[in-house]
C-alpha cells in the first residue's frame, strides 16, 4: 500500500485562546514522493524491544496501578522532546479536538501567539487591538510565569492552557524583556478575539494615492479578502502599494501562496523547500507581468513564518523593498501524522528557503531600509506596587520617563532615577488630567499616563516606519 506524501507547513505557532491552540496549517504538496506503509510482516527494530519490556514491567509490576495509555503518551512525548525542536510536537486526542475547534472566525483569550525558542517560552506577536497588545505585551517577550507560577518545565500546550480562559477573566503574565533588570507582571483581561485579517485604506497626499493593506494573520479567507481589497484599490488608481505584516505571526500557507501569485512572476520561485538530504524543490507562480506600481513591505520582530515567506519572496524575486525591522526567524516545515486514535504528531521534515535559497531560521529577514519606532513605542507597562516618587530608581520609573519624554513633558532623564525634573513633568501631567498635583506616580496617574501613551502610539503620524514607507513609495 502506497500513498502520496503531503507536507504541511506550520507557518505559525500556537495562540492562546479559550478554545485551544490556534495554528495556521495548510497542505503543501511536495511532488509525487512515495512513502511505503509497513507491511504485515514488518519486524519491530531490536532497540524497541527494551521499550516494550519497560512498558510491560511498569504496567505489570509497578507498586501502584498505572494507566497503560498514559505510558504510551509519555513515551511519545519523550521521543519528541528528545529532538529539542519546539516545532515538532505531539498532541493527544483531546488537544487535537481543542485545536480544531479553535480554527474559527474568532476565539477567546488574550490574543498573542507563543512559541518556544532555545528552551524559552516567547511571545511571537500580539494580535492587533487584542487584550495582549493593549496590555503592552511585545514580540520576543519571554514568559517566565503565569498567575505567579513558574513556566519552567511546561510544554507549549500546558502553558497555553494556563493562559487561555473565559472572556472577562484575567491572567497575570510575568515577562522578561530586553533592558529590564527583573520580570514585569502584566495583568491581561481575556476577551473574544475576532480574526479580522485584512485591513485596507488609501493614503492620499501630494497628488499621490498609496494603497495600504495590513495583514494581521493568514487565515483561511485572508487571500480572498486581500484580493478583493487589492482590486478595489487598483480600481481607485493607486500609485503605489504598501503591504504591512508587522506583528503578523503567520497562518495558512495557501493564503500566502495565493497572495504571492498576485505579485511574483514566473521567472523566479516564490519559495523553495529543502528535505533532509539537501534536495530543493522550487515553487513558481504563473504570473507573466509585474504590477505597474511600486510595492513595499513593512516588517518588525513580530513578523513570522508566512509573513517571512511573503517578505522574502517579494524582496528577492521581484526586488521590492522591505522597510522596518528584522523579522522573527522561523524557517521550518512540519508534516502532520495522524496516529489513528485522534492524536497527532507534527514533525519537522523540511526547511523553507527564500527564492535565492537562504534559510532564515533564527536569523529573520533583514529590511532594506531599517527604521525603528520612536523610543516610547518600546516602553514597558508600569508596575505600581507603591507610588513612584523622588529619589527612587527602578524599571517602572525608567518606562514612565520614556513615556513622559514621548508625550513632550521633558522628565530630564530616562535612566530610571526619579529626579526633580521627573517630578515636575509628573505634576504637569497631573495638571492636564485635572488630578491632585502630587508629583508622584500612583495607580491613577499611571493609568492616565499609559492611556495617553497608547493614544500617541496609535496616531498614524507617529508611526515612523509607516511614514518612512509612504515617503519611499511617493518618491518612486
Amino acid at each position: 500500500m502506497k500513498r502520496k506524501w503531503v507536507v504541511v507547513v506550520m507557518v505559525a505557532s500556537f495562540f492562546s485562546g479559550a478554545g485551544g491552540m490556534y495554528a495556521g496549517l495548510s497542505a503543501w504538496e511536495v511532488k509525487e514522493e512515495k512513502v511505503e506503509q509497513p507491511s504485515p510482516s514488518y519486524k519491530v527494530p531490536d532497540e524497541l524491544h527494551k521499550v516494550q519490556t519497560a512498558y510491560e514491567m511498569i504496567g505489570d509490576k509497578y507498586v501502584a496501578k498505572v494507566d497503560r495509555s498514559e505510558l504510551i503518551e509519555g513515551a511519545i512525548d519523550g521521543m519528541v522532546a528528545s529532538l529539542k525542536d519546539p516545532y515538532s510536537v505531539y498532541m493527544d486526542a483531546e488537544t487535537v479536538k481543542q485545536f480544531e475547534e479553535s480554527l474559527d472566525s474568532s476565539f477567546e483569550g488574550i490574543g498573542a501567539e507563543i512559541t518556544v525558542e532555545d528552551g524559552k517560552l516567547l511571545i511571537v506577536a500580539p494580535f492587533k487591538d487584542s487584550p495582549a497588545e493593549k496590555a503592552g505585551l511585545k514580540p520576543k517577550d519571554q514568559i517566565v510565569s503565569i498567575d505567579g507560577q513558574s513556566v519552567s518545565g511546561l510544554t507549549i500546550f500546558e502553558a497555553t492552557k494556563k493562559i487561555r480562559g473565559k472572556k472577562g477573566t484575567s491572567v497575570t503574565v510575568g515577562i522578561l524583556r530586553s533592558g529590564m533588570s527583573k520580570p514585569l507582571k502584566v495583568k491581561v483581561k481575556r476577551n473574544e478575539i475576532p480574526l479580522e485579517t485584512v485591513i485596507a485604506k488609501m493614503n492620499k497626499k501630494r497628488g499621490q494615492s498609496i494603497g495600504i493593506i495590513e495583514i494581521t494573520s493568514f487565515s483561511e479567507d485572508t487571500a480572498k479578502e486581500f484580493k478583493r481589497e487589492l482590486h478595489k484599490l487598483e480600481n481607485k488608481k493607486m500609485t503605489g502599494l504598501l503591504i504591512d505584516v508587522r506583528g503578523n505571526p503567520g497562518g495558512f500557507l495557501l493564503s500566502v501562496e495565493e497572495i504571492l501569485k498576485e505579485f511574483v512572476t514566473e521567472n523566479r520561485p516564490y519559495v523553495q523547500i529543502e528535505d533532509r538530504n539537501g534536495r530543493k524543490i522550487p515553487y513558481f507562480s504563473k504570473r507573466e507581468k509585474v504590477k505597474s506600481y511600486p510595492i513595499a513591505v513593512l516588517t518588525d520582530q513580530g513578523s513570522a513564518s508566512a509573513s517571512e515567506i511573503l517578505a522574502g519572496a517579494l524582496q528577492e524575486a521581484e526586488g521590492y523593498k522591505i522597510i522596518g525591522e528584522t523579522t522573527f526567524g522561523k524557517g521550518t516545515v512540519q508534516q502532520p501524522v495522524p496516529l489513528g486514535d485522534g492524536s497527532n504528531l507534527k514533525l519537522t521534515t523540511h526547511k523553507w528557503l527564500t527564492p535565492e535559497g537562504r534559510w532564515i531560521h533564527h536569523k529573520g529577514i533583514r529590511p532594506d531600509i531599517e527604521v525603528r519606532q520612536p523610543d516610547y513605542f518600546y516602553a514597558h507597562p508600569l508596575q505600581i506596587e507603591k507610588p513612584l516618587k523622588l529619589e527612587m530608581n527602578n524599571d517602572s520609573i525608567k518606562s514612565a520617563q520614556t513615556m513622559l519624554e514621548g508625550l513632550g513633558y521633558g522628565p530630564g532623564r530616562t535612566d530610571g532615577y526619579y529626579n526633580k525634573e521627573t517630578e515636575k513633568a509628573v505634576r504637569a501631567l497631573q495638571l492636564q488630567a485635572e488630578m491632585k498635583q502630587t508629583g508622584m506616580i500612583d495607580r491613577e496617574t499611571a493609568d492616565y499616563l499609559e492611556k495617553k501613551w497608547m493614544e500617541e502610539m496609535n496616531k498614524e503620524k507617529n508611526d515612523r516606519q509607516l511614514q518612512a514607507a509612504l515617503s519611499y513609495l511617493r518618491n518612486k
